[in-house]
């Protein structure tokens, strides 16, 4: 008997089609976690992950977004009404564009809330002292990284001003080293280093600009910034591929000598840093200069939060799950040989960067609170990154690069209510 070949097909997508159905609908019972895709290859995460799982018998299901495209694609999805049952972000003002309100459970009555460090609690609070969110994260410190093995090997010295650090640029170009690893392809956060002393020291003009009472072009500082950056990668301290270097590629520039110096945090080193001619042993600290200050800053910790959609139909399962990451044999296990401050009271398994140690005077001396992206109404890393790389590939000039920073700014603002 022959077998009619239509109807074998049908019968054998059937067949084929039944196990991915039963594991769709195993997926759609999971719970939901969203996060950008680098923070959520963290060691860390994906050891309190697996522990869950492992712990609880329950999966969860993870939605990974690519960095640069994490804010839109995110409220993109919760406008459809897509919205995770638990959700990774910073308590800074990209946060404005989810309606926390609307979506997000205030944790203030939660069991573990007493076990959080002052610094990380108040971290975690909106203006009216509400908890928004569990901090499961490293408390870093930022700053300028560099590789001190060469630079001693070349009998040079690490910069205390902004005239100093701008010279060891210059010498190092002139040997054909790339003094700075600046990823420009889908990392914004190093913009952010430079603007915080601007308003971290001068409440006021913090104000001034929230109100609308100032804009960046009026503030001198800001144009000084944009026009360093401008001219340190017309003047080859990024090297000749900047604009085509991204997450992945800092390490490797890093441990291979390929560059000198990048602007990030302790904690990188010990979760996404891998040994190569160099290894973390080589590095050290100084502050980062973006010619808005004069000797440097550092920036303190900014904290990724675990917040719960209240809105969803997991509430009770999510909630287990903070109770679950905030237990102290769970974050221990989870943060065991982590360099960070710790966020919780009873975190003893993580270490002390023997970098940021070492810089403890200068660190003590020149960091400030994070101030930028956590402060100014309608601040958009990801859209200041977008408008800074035009100007570095000569679509527009300095001046029409600070008016649309101005202009993103502002309309991130209006869009998120606050103006």
């Amino acid at each position: 008997m022959k077998t009619h070949k239509p109807l074998l097909a049908l019968t054998l997508a059937l067949l084929l089609l039944l196990p991915l159905a039963a594991c769709r609908r195993e997926q759609a019972d999971s719970l939901t976690l969203m996060g950008k895709e680098s923070d959520l290859d963290k060691s860390y995460i994906q050891k309190i992950l697996r522990l869950y799982e492992d712990s609880t018998g329950r999966e969860l299901r993870l939605i990974s977004i690519e960095d640069a495209e994490y804010e839109t694609r995110a409220a993109e999805l919760f406008e459809k009404g897509q919205a995770p049952d638990i959700f990774l972000h910073f308590n800074n003002a990209d946060l404005n564009r989810f309606s926390v309100e609307d979506n997000f459970l205030r944790l203030n009555d939660q069991p573990w809330v007493d076990g959080l460090t002052d610094g990380a609690r108040a971290y975690c609070q909106d203006a009216a002292g509400n908890l928004l969110g569990l901090p499961f994260w490293e408390n870093s410190v930022s700053g300028c990284y560099y590789n001190k093995t060469l630079l001693d090997n070349l009998g040079l010295r690490p910069a205390t001003t902004q005239e100093e650090f701008d010279q060891l640029c210059q010498v190092l170009t002139q040997l054909d080293l790339t003094p700075i690893c600046w990823p420009a392809d889908g990392c914004s956060w190093m913009f952010q280093f430079g603007l915080d002393p601007l308003f971290a020291d001068d409440p006021a003009l913090l104000d001034a600009l929230n109100s609308g009472a100032a804009d960046y072009a009026q503030i001198p500082g800001v144009t000084d910034m944009v026009r360093w950056i401008r001219d340190a990668a017309e003047s080859g301290w990024f090297g000749g591929s900047y604009l085509r270097t991204g997450w992945s590629d800092i390490g490797p520039a890093l441990a291979s000598g390929g560059a000198v110096m990048t602007f990030i945090w302790d904690s990188w080193f010990y979760t996404d840093f891998r040994p190569d001619v160099y290894s973390v042993d080589d590095f050290a600290l100084m502050p980062v200069f973006m010619n808005t200050q004069e000797s440097g800053t550092y920036e303190g910790g900014n904290l990724n939060m675990m917040m719960v959609n209240k809105n969803s139909a997991r509430l009770e399962e999510a909630l287990d799950f903070l109770a679950f990451c905030a237990d102290p044999e769970n974050y221990n296990a989870a943060f065991a040989g982590i360099s960070t401050v710790p966020c919780f009271k009873e975190q003893t398994t993580s270490i002390q960067s023997p970098m940021v140690l070492e810089a403890s005077a200068s660190v003590q001396a020149h960091e400030r609170v994070s101030t930028a992206a956590s402060r100014i109404v309608g601040y958009s890393a990801d859209d200041m990154a977008v408008i800074v790389n035009r100007l570095l590939r000569g679509e527009i000039g300095l001046e029409e690069c600070v008016a649309q920073m101005d202009a993103s700014r502002r309309a991130d603002a209006v869009a998120q209510g606050k103006s």
